[in-house]
């Protein structure tokens, strides 16, 4: 029998507890695995290159406050900006408010939208038609999929910020390279409808010759209406996602203190499973040592098991990560652009066999230790 082989049988051969230990650990590390995905898409990825290339600019205080919708003309004058497209918030209730119907909805210009927005994609017919019906709306595909909708179908939906209830023709299913949960009215639509909303916009979404230029164009644009009533921030389309997950608090705080939580809880589960095992074989060690084990080859059989059982269950918490991810992503939103990569896959299993290595080693020490004549009197 190979060491490798005896490290392995000898780490299930209390099945029952071994199992236990696995998916205790399995457990803490989809949840060190979903902290750790959820940390890199906030605040390490930076999303597609047509993505670094647009700004959102909204009102310096707050999203609450509108802009000028003559803003828009000015700022497609300053230099290094090709688009800019209106984009006014509606946030109205399609059929109840349970979480499952809600979806963003926004009134824009349709003539301009797909400038902005390059990587959308629909078909032109689809577009046109969109273009000429006022009451039109176009969705995304996998939103229409999720509520069965069709083209020709008609959303009704209640307003509740503006006084105002949509009735709209689905003209077009666009796709985008991540599910959008988006659907995208003509503003002329609200504006009819709801004279207070003419001339005011949520926000401005300007597509930006060169990434590089990028920081100037924010500049410019803010250093425009510095001194007017409506002061603007212009941010990266990244920036801007991250002020939303800002309101609800310190969430890189939040997100470490989650993560070091699980690593100390698999820590305690390791440690009391390998500190019980090892205890009851004692006598086991005795009886190695009479077979020329050394207390080397001792404290690596140990902490083999440990580790192997460790880097099962992070394998195991990895691979269950996969499909809660997969699940969170069809929320749309921000949780499109969550990806379990091999990168944090391989951290959680660096973690997993760190853990294995350090509840096992004091115990393990303690037991290549054990005198051969103790050792075969111990009884327990």
């Amino acid at each position: 029998m190979t060491l490798t082989r005896f490290v392995t049988k000898n780490a299930f051969r209390n099945r029952r507890r071994s199992v236990l230990t696995v998916l205790s650990i399995g457990f803490s590390l989809l949840l060190l695995t979903l902290m750790m995905t959820i940390w890199k898409s906030f605040y390490i990825d930076q999303g597609s290159v047509l993505s670094a290339q647009r700004l959102i600019v909204r009102h310096k205080v707050s999203l609450v406050f509108n802009l000028p919708s003559f803003y828009r003309e000015k700022i497609r004058a300053i230099p290094g900006v090709t688009q800019v497209v209106n984009q006014q918030w509606f946030g109205g209730i399609y059929k109840d408010d349970k979480p499952e119907n809600f979806f963003a909805q926004f009134g824009t210009d349709p003539e301009e939208l797909f400038k902005v927005y390059r990587e959308y994609q629909m078909p032109a017919d689809q577009l046109e038609a969109w273009k000429k019906d006022r009451a039109g709306a176009i969705v995304d595909s996998e939103l229409a999929k999720k509520h069965g909708w069709k083209i020709g179908d008609r959303l009704n939906i209640k307003g509740t910020i503006f006084p105002l209830n949509l009735e709209l023709t689905i003209r077009g299913l666009f796709t985008a390279p991540q599910n959008t949960q988006a659907m995208y009215f003509n503003k002329t639509y609200l504006d009819e409808g709801y004279a207070p909303a003419k001339g005011a916009e949520g926000i401005f979404a300007v597509l930006v010759d060169t990434p590089d230029n990028v920081p100037r164009v924010a500049k410019a644009i803010d250093e425009e209406f510095r001194n007017s009533t409506r002061p603007t921030k212009a941010e990266t389309e990244k920036a801007f996602q991250l002020d939303f997950v800002q309101m609800l608090g310190n969430v890189k705080a939040f997100l470490l203190s989650i993560s070091l939580a699980v690593v100390f809880a698999i820590l305690l589960v390791s440690a009391n499973t390998m500190a019980m095992s090892i205890r009851e074989r004692t006598r086991e060690v005795a009886v190695l040592k009479t077979l020329g084990f050394t207390r080397r080859s001792i404290l690596g059989l140990f902490v083999g098991e440990a580790v192997s059982l460790s880097v099962m269950g992070g394998l195991l918490g990895s691979l269950v990560a996969f499909g809660v991810v997969a699940g969170l992503q069809k929320q749309g939103g921000f949780m499109t652009g969550l990806a379990v990569t091999p990168v944090t896959i391989l951290v959680s299993l660096v973690v997993a066999a760190l853990v294995g290595f350090l509840s096992a080693l004091v115990p393990s020490y303690h037991a290549s230790q054990v005198d051969i004549v103790e050792g075969l009197r111990h009884i327990g």
